[in-house]
């Protein structure tokens, strides 16, 4: 070591101090590897394999022979008593009928006696009557229709007329047409207007409705 170096050292302690414990533990370290590696190379050599080898196990004796036994004959068998059981007879199987089911019936109802029949209806003994003579005469020219007369329209009608209990024409219907409209509508107006009748009568004397044809009626234009 030079002397610049040793004078470097000095004035550093610290640094001097780390290079000496570098320095030591490295022999330490040296030391110690080396002796260890020596003594388990001799340890090795040293060592040596014994082979031991396994005794078999004696052989086993044979048992004694066994001592001569009195013969004891063996227990008698005595087989078991009998035992009886009382087998109960086998059970009656009973078969019940069941009744047969009750019908109800029910009592006949009589049927209510029928209603008297109503009593005969009155009949009619008595035609009605016009009270004013024939029909016909009831009709004139002045009733001639206006649409008939332009269209020259002539013809004969025939009615049935219905009177009712008051003596009146309660309805008309054309039975025989006169060939034109306005001439049946003038016959069955004309009638229910004017005719007037002395109702029919029932075999009790009351008045009745009747139904009767009327003659035959015909329009004639004049000239």
């Amino acid at each position: 070591m030079s002397y610049a170096q040793r004078k470097q050292l000095s004035g550093n302690p610290a640094l001097s101090i780390f290079l000496t414990v570098a320095v030591v533990g490295s022999l330490l370290y040296a030391i110690v590897t080396g002796l260890a590696y020596d003594v388990v190379k001799k340890a090795a050599e040293n060592l040596k394999v014994i082979d031991v080898e396994q005794q078999p196990p004696p052989p086993q004796q044979p048992p004694p022979p066994p001592k001569d036994m009195p013969k004891v004959p063996p227990p008698p068998v005595t087989p078991p008593p009998l035992v009886q059981v009382n087998t109960p007879p086998p059970p009656t199987i009973q078969t019940v009928v069941a009744p047969p089911p009750t019908v109800y019936v029910p009592p006949v109802v009589a049927a209510p006696p029928p209603p008297p029949s109503p009593p005969p209806a009155p009949h009619k003994v008595q035609s009605a009557q016009s009270a004013k003579g024939d029909l016909r005469t009831l009709f004139s020219a002045d009733d001639y229709p206006p649409a008939a007369q332009s269209a020259g329209a002539e013809g004969t009608a025939v009615a049935q007329i219905t009177i009712g209990t008051d003596g009146r024409v309660a309805s008309c219907n054309i039975i025989r047409s006169s060939g034109n409209s306005s001439l049946d509508a003038a016959t069955c107006n004309i009638i229910r207007r004017r005719a007037k009748y002395v109702p029919a009568k029932d075999s009790n004397g009351n008045p009745t409705t009747d139904t009767l044809t009327t003659p035959p009626i015909t329009w004639r234009l004049e000239g």
